[in-house]
């Protein structure tokens, strides 16, 4: 299973990708503006890219599929790892079908349903993301929503990739990799969360305090 990190900050991306932990990057305007990004939106991206060797999802910021068709290109223009993100509406689907016919990666978002996920399948999507956290915010169950999809692609040998977005703790990883979704998309601070357990820290604590009373050095 891919994993990308969800956020737009390079000091975190870099961080990651040098310890070999991520396969890519997501990217939305909420995440640049969490990191206040008083730069062009163009240098950051180029910066994400050529810090991470994957995909980098970036956002298109307009609702009619000409836009977005427009701004598709712009950004594919700045670097071979970018993949034009759209939103799950007819525009988007629409922009994902021409973006998608000249061989522009696009990552469909803002997946709540298994038939939205179906129709952006057929529409060219590479990958799908399906917002787990947002789901279980409503009362809703979001890995059932993967389970439904990773069913529905593999009845119909549909090589859209189910990208587990929205992520919220270890344990939503878990469940994704047991789903067999191809790719999560999660926030630092739960990746690093991922590492850690505490029966390894005692472990670590035991050996160390042992090396420590041999009195020697390696």
């Amino acid at each position: 299973m891919k994993i990308f990190l969800d956020t737009a900050d390079i000091t975190e991306i870099r961080r990651a990708a040098e310890a070999g932990l991520i396969d890519g990057v997501t990217t939305n305007p909420s995440l640049m503006a969490k990191v206040g990004a008083t730069r062009e939106p163009a240098d950051l991206f180029l910066e994400i890219c050529e810090a991470v060797d994957g995909p980098v999802s970036a956002e298109v910021v307009v609702l009619d599929a000409e836009g977005m068709i427009e701004q598709g290109h712009r950004l594919a223009k700045i670097h071979d790892n970018i993949v034009i993100k759209v939103p799950l509406t007819e525009a988007g689907l629409r922009a994902c079908s021409a973006l998608t016919n000249e061989g522009i990666r696009v990552n469909v978002t803002l997946c709540f349903s298994p038939t939205q996920a179906h129709l952006a399948a057929k529409a060219g999507a590479t990958y799908i993301s399906p917002f787990i956290g947002r789901i279980d915010d409503v009362a809703g169950d979001g890995m059932e929503l993967v389970g439904q999809i990773r069913q529905i692609y593999d009845n119909y040998e549909i090589d859209t990739e189910i990208l587990a977005a929205s992520i919220r703790h270890p344990q939503h990883m878990v469940q994704a990799l047991l789903l067999g979704a191809d790719c999560g998309t999660l926030p630092p601070k739960v990746l690093y969360q991922l590492l850690e357990h505490p029966l390894t820290d005692k472990g670590l604590e035991g050996f160390m305090a042992d090396w420590k009373s041999l009195g020697r050095e390696l």
